[in-house]
């Protein structure tokens, strides 16, 4: 049963996670794993972090010391604790080098591929957690609630509860149904789950052992990154084969929008920026475009509209849209600017595109934080065509910069952008442009509008305000969350 103990006051949270930013990232989970817990931690709720360790970990927090270490089937595994460097929020490592100590990513090596042993890799870090939030904890320190994020944590539920004694609520967050963590059946017992848990009423899913399936069943609670997600994993289309589950339990499913990390992303002190603005000196956005141009050795042309891109270069991401009304979009007085890196035949496509249309297109495969930046102040229109997007961050980033997005109605981007219509531009809450179906005919057609817009400097004034007058801060999300975890230790 979930321990009760603890007033409000003195909430106590483990958060689980396979990435955190700055320390290491892949994806927006990283974002989300640094600025949620942050957020919750200036709200008074005592939450630790729990995170593998990575090189990039290790290297990255300083004065660390041993708080446990405990035997496994093989080899001595220790927890270290530490506090990241830039919100103060304390951390407890996972450290267990020949796991976790090598080149290359966190899921995958330096070519592309999937470690072979990432069952072990995250069966070790949910093993950890559910220990820590157990009766069997060797820590003094025990969580009320052990939020998990994606299939990496994912097996923290069920080892929970085929644990003796007390132990914490759970909570399951679904950042991407997408990945689920699938791996061969005899498994189970290796990752410390007892053999009744490989049933469909369990970790069983289509004859493999799903890391995921296992924590959306016997999590206390389920969340999602949207309020529209939260709906659409219930469908055949993007339910991924665990529809039926998450319909059985929506009485358990509640979506939540991220936020963003108001400090960090903030054109009015940004230092990646050639000049800082807000919306009373929007004319100073210009100086950023202009670096922008010069830094993407695009022509050097203040009037025509600059469109940006960036993304996980993925069909997910809608970028084979883009792809396909180029030719279009080429025809227009226009600039395009991608940031990102993925499927290789997309990259390919990509950097033709550039080589073909020097001075119009520029294309930068991998990720530079500082250009990210500049991209979001520097652009005029962000695009932003996911075929399904659980929320998305970087539409929230381009209505913060004045840079009015495009997005399809999918997930968090249809929670969190107005279409431009005659409607929503006189009563003031237009801050992009949405398109559905999900077709490059009705994209196209949005990024025409945004154009049309564009030139008609009022009207995208009023878009610019509009957007950035929006509140995405985390306070808001992290006291949704807060009010979730007392809900589950009543």
């Amino acid at each position: 049963m979930p321990l009760s103990s603890a007033p409000p006051a003195s909430l106590k949270v483990l958060f689980a996670t396979s990435e955190i930013h700055p320390l290491v990232k892949t994806g927006g989970l990283a974002d989300v794993s640094a600025a949620l817990p942050a957020a919750l931690h200036r709200l008074g709720v005592d939450v630790r972090l729990l995170l593998p360790g990575y090189p990039q970990v290790m290297d990255g927090l300083k004065n660390k010391w041993v708080v446990a270490t405990g035997i496994f089937e093989f080899g001595e595994v220790r927890v270290l604790s530490s506090v990241m460097p830039d919100s103060g929020v304390p951390v407890l490592v996972v450290d267990y080098p020949p796991l976790y100590r090598r080149a290359g990513g966190p899921y995958q090596d330096a070519h592309g591929r999937d470690w072979p042993d990432n069952a072990l890799r995250f069966g070790l870090l949910s093993r950890i957690g559910a220990l820590l939030g157990s009766d069997a904890s060797p820590l003094s320190w025990r969580p009320d609630v052990v939020h998990c994020n994606d299939w990496q944590t994912a097996l923290i539920p069920p080892l929970l509860y085929y644990a003796q004694g007390a132990r914490a609520a759970t909570l399951m967050t679904i950042h991407n149904l997408a990945y689920q963590g699938i791996f061969a059946p005899e498994l189970v017992t290796h990752l410390g789950l007892p053999p009744e848990s490989f049933s469909m009423h369990g970790v069983e899913f289509c004859g493999s052992l799903s890391f995921l399936k296992g924590g959306l069943y016997y999590a206390d609670h389920i969340s999602t990154v949207s309020p529209t997600y939260a709906e659409e994993i219930q469908t055949d289309e993007l339910g991924f084969g665990l529809q039926g589950l998450l319909s059985e339990r929506r009485q358990q499913l509640t979506g939540i929008v991220n936020g963003i990390d108001a400090h960090q992303w903030n054109p009015a002190s940004d230092p990646y920026l050639a000049a800082d603005y807000d919306a009373a000196k929007l004319g100073r956005k210009e100086a950023n475009k202009s670096a922008l141009q010069a830094w993407l050795k695009l022509d050097p042309d203040p009037a025509v509209p600059l469109l940006a891109v960036i993304s996980r270069i993925a069909p997910q991401k809608g970028l084979d849209l883009l792809l396909e009304i180029a030719p279009a979009l080429l025809e227009l007085p226009l600039q395009i600017a991608v940031l990102g890196s993925g499927e290789r035949s997309l990259e390919h496509a990509f950097l033709k595109l550039a080589r073909e249309h020097r001075g119009k297109v520029s294309v930068t495969i991998g990720f530079d934080e500082g250009l990210s930046h500049l991209m979001e102040a520097g652009a005029d229109i962000f695009l932003m065509p996911s075929r399904f997007e659980p929320c998305g961050l970087n539409q929230m980033y381009s209505q913060r910069y004045g840079t009015p997005p495009v997005v399809h109605a999918t997930g968090g981007l249809a929670d969190t952008v107005v279409d431009a219509t005659a409607a929503t531009l006189k009563d003031g809450s237009a801050t992009g442009f949405v398109f559905e179906p999900f077709s490059a005919p009705e994209f196209l057609a949005a990024v025409q509008r945004a154009l049309a817009a564009y030139g008609k400097k009022k009207t995208w004034r009023t878009l610019q305000k509009n957007g950035m007058g929006r509140d995405f801060s985390w306070e808001a999300s992290a006291a949704k969350y807060l009010a979730l975890y007392r809900s589950l230790i009543k």
